[in-house]
């Protein structure tokens, strides 16, 4: 692997990085780059001011002795007990989720695509629902949110391709999709006793006041391979973006690219539900947001975009628990309402545009 240039132009605003393929390499814009580690020292802030800042206020250096194991035993239970996992499970949600909305809208070529619109989060919901109906209760494993949101997108993919695929087709089946999994979500609650529906409703709005450490347990390591593996196939994403026959006859695998960046997709919005519910929108906006800042749709995007979803959620969960103190809100009805009109102004735009309807 080499840093190759091409032109003094080029020298001064891209890092032109050759893979051993000829074919493919990864073009990562300088303003991308810094953009990426402003927006990564914006959720360390934003994750540090969560920490000091709530209820029962913890002095910075209090807050440091904690997280080294030398804090007192008030400031132990609150930062290590309470708040740290909190935070840690807000931060990996959010990026999860915003990798996975990058994924997805790169994949179908569509900017209006999400897992949660087309069902993929709600197929992990039914998954997860299902285990509080049936008794289990604690945290449901990501495995078992992973295979309902595989299923899911299996559902989608094989119900779209059944007259030839289109990105088109693949949107509106997902959208039919999802219905049809709130409604079997609805038929779920119908059958569960009181206290499973309360805890199945906190869950289905998106909440990550209950994370514990077992919560970063699950969630973490998944999370980090799955990103690191999405920001791996990078390159194959700029490839598919040129078109399935260009791409094809640049010599890259198409089929198995799209299928890795599904999976990987998947995954993310898999592991992310089983931590917090499906928190709405994210995995939409953070996407535009990411694509807005650096100005490109380069293999930057994909962290980009998780940075972006990581910021967003540790914000929206500190703004959850401080609009209504002492009444501490889900995080995701405050990503629903920013999410909500930010959709319809982006579908609005498109129409105007003429790229849909």
């Amino acid at each position: 692997m080499k840093a190759t240039t091409r032109s003094p132009r080029l020298r001064r605003r891209r890092l032109v990085v050759q893979l051993p393929r000829p074919e493919v390499s990864l073009r990562f814009d300088r303003r991308g780059l810094l953009t990426l580690a402003l927006v990564s020292l914006l959720a360390l802030v934003a994750m540090a001011i969560t920490l000091v800042v709530g209820r029962i206020p913890i002095h910075f250096d209090q807050v440091v002795a904690a997280l080294l194991g030398h804090g007192s035993g008030t400031s132990n239970l609150v930062i290590t007990t309470l708040r740290l996992p909190r935070v840690l499970v807000a931060v990996f949600v959010g990026a999860a989720l915003g990798m996975s909305g990058a994924i997805f809208q790169s994949v179908t070529q569509n900017p209006l695509v999400a897992p949660d619109i087309i069902g993929v989060t709600s197929g992990a919901s039914v998954a997860v629902v299902t285990m509080i109906v049936v008794g289990h209760g604690g945290q449901p494993p990501a495995l078992v949110s992973f295979a309902g949101a595989l299923l899911a997108a299996a559902a989608v993919y094989l119900l779209s391709v059944r007259s030839g695929l289109s990105r088109l087709r693949l949107v509106l089946i997902g959208i039919g999709v999802n219905a049809a999994l709130g409604a079997l979500i609805i038929y779920l609650l119908t059958t569960a006793s009181l206290n499973q529906v309360l805890q199945a409703n906190r869950y289905l709005l998106g909440d990550v006041s209950g994370a514990t450490w077992p919560t970063v347990q699950g969630l973490l390591p998944a999370a980090a391979v799955l990103m690191a593996l999405g920001t791996g196939l990078g390159a194959g994403m700029q490839v598919l973006q040129l078109g399935d026959d260009v791409a094809t006859g640049v010599g890259a695998p198409v089929a198995r690219s799209r299928l890795l960046l599904i999976v990987v997709g998947v995954g993310l919005a898999g592991v992310a539900v089983a931590a917090a519910g499906p928190v709405g929108f994210v995995a939409f906006i953070a996407p535009h947001i990411a694509r807005g800042l650096a100005r490109s749709t380069g293999a930057v995007v994909l962290p980009l975009s998780a940075a972006v979803g990581g910021a967003l959620v540790v914000i929206a969960d500190y703004a959850a628990q401080r609009l209504l103190e002492p009444t501490q809100l889900p995080v995701g009805i405050l990503t629903v309402v920013i999410g909500g009109p930010y959709f319809m102004y982006l579908l609005l735009r498109a129409s105007r545009a003429g790229l849909v309807g």
